[in-house]
């Protein structure tokens, strides 16, 4: 969204993982009084990039108190070697992903701004991630993935996944491709699970990246409708599983 309100307010949120620093930056909108539901949103593999941000504040202006978290460490961000690395590592090790999410859960869950149970947004790798928490069976009301990784080196075990599911998902992705995307509803029907699935025609891979460079990346466009449906999406599902909120537009007088 081009003309992006200024109702959400921001602040760096410095927290850890065991010995790695992490930098987030958290949303919120200042004019909707009391502790609000919290969303863990995660970048995808460029680190906390202005995409993130700029999705953070866009949850955040819907009501929602929005953790854009830091899953690569201070200083990862920029360098493509070691942004490259941590990627990997965290593909390979699952359970090293899940607890790089939960210190971006619990720094969100210390704000004072949020109540309740959260629940996480990721965006490409951060879709791998999100979906990685939930098969955990970490306390989340919600994980949503888009335009993320599905496959995964550790299924979920029945019953394991207690977070509602939801995948957005391009169906002409060339980095996820249908025989993934077949896979993960398998996984998600052994487990269980209670998910949905919301294929979008045409669009590839990063269709919610509005300032992608057409034929920069291969297989990575921005796609208006994709993004629009998506957020569409994702905002009814939150409303649903956070406490069944609906926030609507700010209140009156409201900047």
């Amino acid at each position: 969204m081009d003309n992006e309100s200024q109702a959400a307010s921001s602040r760096t949120l410095s927290y850890r993982d065991l010995e790695t620093s992490l930098t987030g930056e958290f949303f919120w909108d200042e004019t909707r009084p009391g502790p609000k539901p919290g969303i863990l949103l995660i970048h995808g593999g460029a680190g906390l990039d202005e995409h993130a941000r700029s999705q953070a504040r866009r949850y955040a202006e819907l009501g929602y108190a929005v953790l854009a978290c830091d899953m690569l460490g201070d200083g990862v961000a920029g360098n493509r070697e070691r942004v490259m690395g941590s990627i990997i590592a965290f593909r390979d090790d699952p359970a090293l992903l899940v607890r790089r999410g939960q210190a971006g859960l619990t720094a969100l869950s210390r704000c004072p701004e949020v109540g309740g149970p959260p629940a996480a947004v990721g965006f490409c790798f951060g879709g791998m991630a999100a979906l990685t928490l939930a098969r955990s069976g970490v306390n989340l009301a919600g994980a949503v993935s888009i335009h993320g990784t599905l496959s995964t080196g550790e299924p979920a075990k029945p019953g394991a996944v207690t977070a509602k599911i939801l995948v957005c998902h391009g169906s002409a992705d060339p980095h996820v491709p249908m025989e993934q995307v077949a896979a993960f509803t398998d996984e998600m029907n052994a487990a269980g699970a209670d998910w949905q699935l919301v294929i979008y025609g045409q669009a590839v891979h990063g269709f919610t990246h509005r300032h992608a460079v057409p034929g920069a990346a291969p297989g990575v466009a921005y796609d208006a409708a994709a993004d629009e449906r998506s957020f569409a999406a994702t905002a009814a599902f939150l409303a649903g599983v956070l406490g069944g909120n609906s926030f609507g537009p700010s209140p009156a007088g409201a900047s």
